[in-house]
């Protein structure tokens, strides 16, 4: 039974989803885009949420819980300097999934997460 479980695991280990979780979310902030599957969109949508929202103060501590997740500096970068002032005024809500379609190898449905102009 699923009692209390919350997060989708993705079918992976807790290692392998926590990087590829991480690797997502530095692509879209740096990028402002990611075509991927629609799970591991709405997996990677509250993770994104989260740093933007860490974003918006600009501070030592908050610098280094972005460097703890994000995979590169210059993704930190962006989220103090261009993606926190940009969104200081809008509470919350900075990411939208749009769905593109299904794969044509496996039939999975693909999405695009994307940073809300």
């Amino acid at each position: 039974m699923k009692h209390r479980r919350v997060g989708k695991t993705l079918d992976r280990r807790s290692s392998a989803r926590r990087a590829l979780l991480r690797g997502l979310a530095t692509s879209v902030i740096l990028y402002e885009h990611c075509n991927t599957t629609l799970a591991k969109a709405k997996a990677v949508r509250p993770l994104v949420e989260r740093l933007i929202t860490k974003g918006k103060v600009k501070s030592l501590t908050s610098r280094r819980q972005l460097n703890a997740v994000l995979m590169s500096e210059n993704a930190v970068n962006k989220v103090l300097e261009e993606l926190g002032p940009r969104y200081a005024t809008r509470p919350g809500g900075y990411t939208r999934i749009i769905k593109l379609g299904t794969r044509q190898g496996d039939g999975a449905e693909i999405a695009q997460i994307q940073l809300v102009k």
